[in-house]
């Protein structure tokens, strides 16, 4: 015998919890002053940069490779842009930590799930909001003088820069989520950013860090890269991330809040 519809009960859906901090802190972040300042000063800065040079060109005859124009400008935005994801990413958690048990994990859902939702959120947003930015300054580099961009180095490039970003972005909400507040949070992840700059320093030359990939992002983008070097950086970082948001999400189920 069935039972009545009015008296079967609900349907609970585990991953509807997820899905609400999601979407919830998907629109808090787009609205937020940190992105609209990341956006905007990318903006400025890549149009400023990019009138200037050619600028250069119109009055002096000079002419500027496109490559060489790109890269720099790319360069720039990734370091600026790392300032901002610092902030951007560590404060997804931290600035939640006065009023989380009451306002949210009071509601039914895990901390595994709270924590996935806000990381993926960020995750979604910077690697996002970085692709769109650096398409829009790859297309605008054909106003150029002398275009020697090639698709694949681009596309490349591209991915690079994102995955670099990626990692950042995993370090910083897994810091948030274990920092008692933002500001500790923050100098905590500049600590370690520039620590692990200084001793992948030392690695053989012949292995593409993240300051030799900058440094070399002009050839890069004219297709002159090694797919192999690069396809096990970005794996490494892959896997470096992945191994970081899992002890966060592992130590803020066991932390207070």
């Amino acid at each position: 015998m069935e039972v009545p519809a009015a008296t079967r009960p609900p349907k609970y859906i585990r991953l509807l919890p997820y899905w609400a901090v999601l979407q919830t802190d998907l629109r808090q972040t787009l609205h937020g002053w940190v992105w609209r300042t990341w956006v905007l000063a990318s903006l400025l800065a890549a149009v400023g940069y990019l009138l200037y040079r050619l600028g250069v060109y119109r009055e002096a005859g000079i002419v500027q490779r496109a490559s060489l124009v790109v890269g720099d400008l790319l360069r720039w935005t990734l370091l600026g842009s790392t300032l901002l994801v610092v902030v951007l990413t560590v404060g997804g958690i931290a600035l939640e930590r006065g009023t989380l048990a009451d306002s949210v994990l009071s509601r039914g859902i895990s901390r595994y799930q709270y924590f996935l939702a806000k990381l993926h959120a960020r995750l979604a947003c910077v690697v996002a909001t970085f692709v769109l930015l650096t398409a829009c300054v790859l297309l605008a580099s054909h106003f150029l003088v002398h275009e020697d961009l090639s698709l694949d180095g681009s596309l490349v490039t591209l991915g690079v820069l994102a995955a670099l970003l990626a990692v950042v972005s995993a370090f910083g909400v897994t810091v948030g989520a274990l920092a008692g507040s933002p500001v500790l949070g923050i100098g905590v992840l500049w600590v370690v950013l520039y620590a692990g700059g200084f001793v992948l320093s030392f690695l053989p030359k012949s292995y593409p860090t993240p300051d030799r990939v900058l440094a070399h992002l002009p050839q890069m983008l004219q297709g002159l890269y090694d797919l192999q070097a690069l396809g096990r950086m970005v794996g490494v970082a892959a896997l470096g991330a992945l191994a970081v948001s899992f002890v966060g999400m592992l130590g803020f189920a066991r932390s207070d809040v």
